[in-house]
């Protein structure tokens, strides 16, 4: 039985489910279309459509934005007579499996799946069937019946949808055009390794177009290394240039041809709207057919076929009010001032191709009527900056184009001494007082300007260094600004000064140029007194009693020879150093 399934199928009679428009005949192995001109006027609508815009989720939007219905095919088995239609909103699966389906373009295939047996992450047995490549089909017999394509369109749309869905790394000119403005995108390839260019965005508004490259993905200290990335603006424009250049030479007899489509009759969704009404209009009247043909007194039908007749009258006037409103919008026939016009814009491409109303996504399908492939090659390391590009056109011509770079700029960054510093002065001191130090120190910012308050608060914040947060309570120990600790001594600010600079109070500098900050100890806190004790006496009197010069009794005292302690008050404020008594001697 098998045998004769397969030698039936063989010889294109074996009698399979078609997809919708298609119909069995009378005789053995013959298919033709189906009888409602409405069926196979949208199947025919949408094949045109996909041979404008080489899209099928572009196709199935068009369908939508038109207000088309789809039609379902309840039965594809049915010998001499059409199965029975019903109209449904347009879905992308069933515009895809209808381009994709070779029964579309006249052929009779069998065997495009497999049942496989496999056993599923449980154990368990099951079955699965999967899709067949084009060769490996057990029957495939082309120019089988009428079909709505031939079969060489069928291949090459087959070959477009292919490139939409699945663009791969090393095949230029894949994937279906997006809104971006990067015009190469599926264009560009790498110069070094060939693959093909990845796409990111720029700028404040993310519309400065870049191309880089992945490479081979590998990582480099945890992260990815890309070994091309180029701006696209100068990149854009110069293949802009040469693609506009290219067309010149046929710019008048595109504008002529495009002059001629808008004069050309009725659209293709216009027809399938007056089809729509036509099969409104007929349901209409079977419906009052039906209605006028039942026995009145019988309610109970009357009712049902009654509310079915008001359905079908309303459906019909819901479709003439649209007719009516797309003939009323239909584009006019061109007034010779308006052909005129068109005409004229042959001599200036550019203004075209810089309209407002031309989309970048316009642009690139233009691109792509022309271009396969441009391939980028940046050197960055010369002298003069530059991407050298090479164009392959269709047909096999090849152009070459350099495009100049920006030259590298510096890498504008602080040095690591002065953000170290930084993080040590922003735990004692505020953004102003530390803009001080800075300047002070000869610092400058990366640009090579003075520091202010804002820029060490900026330069703060790029490094996550926290401000400085003041304490009102003291404890012992605690580092104070000269102006802080003399408060707490009870001194002037200028006493503690030139302490400071005698040697007899320790101070801490974080960096030279900062302030002087004082530690508060006991040992400093009991070295100041109110009175000086009976006997000590000033510095000028310690050195005629010790008959030596001033800076050896400094010294002495700050080594801890000499007691000494700090007056604070008095006419006797300063220094009181005791000096000892002296011994006697027998000679």
């Amino acid at each position: 039985m098998e045998g004769g399934i397969r030698n039936k199928a063989a010889r294109g009679e074996l009698r399979r489910g078609l997809p919708v428009g298609l119909v069995w005949g009378e005789g053995d192995g013959e298919i033709g279309w189906h009888p409602d001109e409405a069926v196979t006027g949208v199947i025919a609508a949408l094949f045109d459509r996909f041979a404008g815009c080489g899209s099928a989720r572009a196709t199935w939007l068009w369908l939508r934005e038109q207000g088309l219905r789809w039609p379902l095919q309840t039965a594809g088995y049915l010998r001499g007579r059409p199965s029975e239609i019903t109209w449904v909103e347009p879905t992308y699966h069933a515009v895809h499996t209808t381009l994709t389906h070779p029964a579309y373009a006249g052929a009779y295939v069998y065997g495009r799946t497999r049942k496989e047996r496999y056993l599923d992450p449980n154990g368990v047995l099951r079955q699965r069937s999967r899709r067949l490549p084009r060769d490996q089909w057990e029957v495939l017999i082309t120019d089988h019946h009428r079909g709505f394509i031939d079969w060489d369109t069928y291949q090459a749309n087959q070959a477009r949808i292919a490139t939409n869905t699945r663009p791969q790394a090393r095949a230029p000119g894949t994937g279906a055009v997006r809104e971006g403005c990067a015009l190469l995108q599926g264009l560009a390839s790498c110069g070094c390794c060939g693959r093909k260019l990845a796409i990111f965005y720029r700028g404040p508004a993310k519309s400065v177009p870049n191309y880089y490259c992945q490479g081979s993905a590998e990582l480099v200290e945890g992260r990815g290394a890309r070994h091309m990335n180029v701006g696209g603006l100068a990149i854009d424009a110069a293949v802009t240039e040469a693609f506009l250049a290219a067309l010149a030479p046929t710019a008048l007899q595109a504008c002529l041809t495009a002059a001629q489509q808008l004069e050309a009759g009725h659209d293709a969704a216009l027809a399938q709207w007056r089809r729509q009404a036509e099969q409104a209009r007929f349901l209409a009247g079977k419906a009052e057919r039906r209605y006028r043909a039942v026995d009145p007194d019988n309610r109970l039908v009357a009712r049902g076929l009654e509310t079915e007749w008001n359905t079908a009258l309303q459906h019909l006037a819901d479709a003439e009010t649209e007719l009516a409103r797309r003939e009323a919008t239909r584009q006019k026939t061109l007034t010779p001032q308006e052909k005129q016009a068109i005409l004229d814009l042959g001599d200036d491409l550019g203004q075209v191709w810089s309209a407002p109303s031309t989309t970048d996504k316009d642009r690139k399908q233009l691109l792509r009527t022309l271009l396969t492939e441009v391939n980028i090659t940046v050197h960055r390391e010369q002298p003069d900056p530059h991407a050298e590009l090479v164009l392959r056109w269709k047909g096999g011509a090849i152009s070459e184009l350099t495009v100049p770079l920006r030259r590298p700029q510096p890498n504008i960054r602080t040095d690591e001494d002065t953000i170290d510093l930084l993080r040590r002065l922003a735990v004692h001191y505020p953004d102003a007082k530390i803009a001080g130090i800075l300047n002070r120190q000869g610092r400058r910012t990366a640009r090579g300007l003075s520091y202010t308050a804002s820029r060490v608060q900026s330069l703060r914040h790029h490094w996550n260094i926290a401000c400085h947060q003041p304490s009102d309570q003291s404890q012992e120990g605690d580092l104070l600004n000269v102006t802080a600790a003399a408060k707490q001594l009870g001194i002037a600010p200028s006493t503690l000064l030139r302490w400071l600079d005698d040697g007899f109070v320790a101070g801490e500098q974080t960096t030279p140029g900062a302030p002087w900050r004082i530690r508060l100890t006991d040992e400093l806190r009991n070295m100041l007194v109110d009175d000086a004790p009976e006997g000590w006496v000033a510095v000028q009197y310690a050195t005629r009693a010790l008959g030596v010069s001033r800076q050896t009794v400094l010294q002495r005292v700050k080594r801890g020879e000499l007691q000494a302690v700090l007056t604070r008050t008095g006419r006797r404020k300063g220094l009181r150093i005791n000096v000892p008594s002296p011994t006697n001697t027998l000679f």
